[in-house]
């Protein structure tokens, strides 16, 4: 009797797993014998590209604003150091050299920040 119900208690949380999986979509395929079976649907991995997007324009905003305010011979000397510093210092100057993009906004930043 006991072990009756430790098969039934499988049965269910494996129906359990199986219904939460389905949660999130499923397909149907035709079996060889004629009957419609349900699938789940893998989950696929979506990348946010809204979010990366704003995060780079973020990014070149903050390069060009520290450009307009710090001007474009102390950025590099700024950068200079960094660039003498470790690797992830290195990796850092790489990272914040100007570029044309900070460039362009740093120019139209400049004269509404002086």
């Amino acid at each position: 009797m006991v072990d009756a119900h430790v098969e039934f208690n499988k049965r269910l949380r494996k129906i359990g797993r199986k219904h939460q999986a389905m949660e999130r979509g499923y397909t149907t395929k035709l079996r060889s014998d004629g009957l419609i079976v349900a699938q789940p649907v893998r989950p696929r991995i979506q990348v946010p590209i809204k979010g990366i997007a704003l995060l780079l324009i973020a990014f070149f905003g903050f390069k060009g604003f520290l450009l307009a305010t710090l001007g474009p011979t102390t950025y590099d000397d700024r950068l200079a150091n960094l660039r003498e510093g470790t690797f992830v210092e290195k990796v850092g100057a790489w990272a914040m050299q100007a570029d044309g993009a900070t460039k362009f906004i740093a120019g139209h930043l400049g004269p509404i920040l002086r």
